[in-house]
């Protein structure tokens, strides 16, 4: 079996990155690739990039993945009569850069995807789908089966969704994993890739799941708490604003001055978000503005997401959130969350402000600006999404049809 490993030549910045391809003592060829790196960031003894939370690195590493795959499919599909030399290596990366042919295997197809997708999708889209993938491999690996994207069907889903639920796996977890798979197929089926007639047919049933949100009066008393450590203080600041704001963790973590604009004496921060690449103008409400007074303007201090859930917990605690409430929350032992009954503290995580901002809003401002403000698609999304059925919208629309018949 073919090995295929990375390396660099070069104390220089930058240093390109070679490849280099043996399979026995019959083949040993290799050539420099299109990419290099700072030697820094290189390790030499692995081959691989060593500071992989730096996103350009991530992005590079992703190139690197896929570029392995498609050179040990360009491999595969070689005769007896290639000579695997260094030439043969180049003329892989002529041919690769000029036309990459879109293969017909359901996980390889995730690299020519996110390739040919690279300039339209979001890096957080980009984890999700190497998530996916992932997924995949290991359940191939444990049918011992390779699965054409032709072969994605309803047996496919039967068997996937099977293993999934063994590995501990929840309900709405496989069913976004299956909407997943059917874009790949989808996009398969644009490139002229036969795909299952039962397509459209495939999923899986998602299931209510608890939605644990912060109440005006919680908000209130974490705002009133007198906290004596500065990590605590800037992580309740940030908890507020994400409170304030509906946005997701990957976006108002990044909030800075630079980002607010004032129009007409409002003051309005201006930004794309990280999932959804859609340019966002939301008003600055009295909350926020007396946390960027406090600190002189700006934002409070950057922290990573790991930190802010963990304090936030801390704060919620501190704050006497802590009624027994129904939840999931992450097990370490099986990397899974479990259902069950925790104390509240417990269930709050970097997704609470986002929630906790539609559900107290719901019905004081109109349901069509909290969208604006989420960013929800549809109506009905966002009310799935705060837990409100289209009946309660309607009892709502009554009760406005009353204050306008007594007025």
């Amino acid at each position: 079996m073919a090995t295929i490993k990375y390396f660099i030549q070069s104390a220089n910045n930058p240093a390109g990155i070679y490849v280099r391809i043996r399979e026995g003592r019959k083949i040993d060829a290799k050539a420099k690739t299109p990419f290099a790196v700072n030697p820094k960031d290189w390790n030499k003894e692995k081959g691989t990039l060593k500071n992989l939370k730096d996103e350009n690195l991530k992005l590079l590493n992703q190139q690197l993945v896929l570029l392995n795959s498609n050179l040990l499919g360009y491999f595969n599909n070689s005769t007896s009569n290639d000579v695997i030399d260094s030439n043969w290596l180049k003329r892989f990366f002529s041919t690769s850069t000029k036309e990459e042919k879109a293969p017909l295997d359901l996980v390889e197809y995730y690299f020519f995807y996110m390739n040919t997708k690279k300039d339209e999708i979001s890096k957080d889209i980009v984890k999700k789908l190497i998530v996916n993938r992932k997924m995949i491999e290991r359940f191939q690996e444990k049918l011992k089966k390779r699965f054409a994207i032709s072969e994605v069907n309803l047996e496919f889903v039967s068997l996937f969704n099977s293993y999934c639920l063994k590995e501990g796996y929840s309900q709405n977890t496989i069913s976004r994993s299956i909407k997943y798979i059917k874009t790949i197929c989808y996009h398969a089926q644009l490139n002229g890739i036969e795909t299952s007639y039962q397509l459209k047919s495939m999923k899986i049933k998602t299931v209510v799941i608890d939605k644990i949100t912060l109440s005006k009066n919680e908000l209130k008393s974490i705002a009133e708490l007198i906290l004596e450590n500065d990590y605590l203080d800037n992580a309740r600041d940030w908890l507020l604003i994400s409170c304030e704001t509906a946005q997701r963790v990957s976006d108002f973590l990044r909030f800075s001055k630079n980002m607010v604009v004032n129009r007409d004496g409002i003051d309005f921060i201006e930004f794309t978000q990280v999932k959804t690449l859609k340019l966002m103008v939301l008003p600055l409400n009295e909350t926020v503005q007396n946390i960027l007074k406090k600190r002189n303007g700006d934002f409070p201090r950057k922290i990573s997401d790991q930190k802010f859930n963990k304090y936030i917990k801390e704060i919620c605690f501190k704050a006497g959130i802590t009624q027994i409430t129904k939840g999931s929350k992450f097990d370490p032992s099986t990397k899974r969350k479990v259902k069950g009954e925790f104390p509240k503290y417990e269930l709050v995580s970097s997704h609470i402000g986002r929630r906790s901002f539609a559900t107290n809003y719901y019905g004081i401002i109109p349901t069509s600006l909290l969208i604006a403000a989420t960013g929800h698609q549809t109506e009905r999304e966002f009310l799935g999404y705060i837990g409100k059925s289209e009946g309660e919208n309607a009892k709502q629309l009554a009760e406005y049809f009353k204050k306008i018949s007594n007025s």
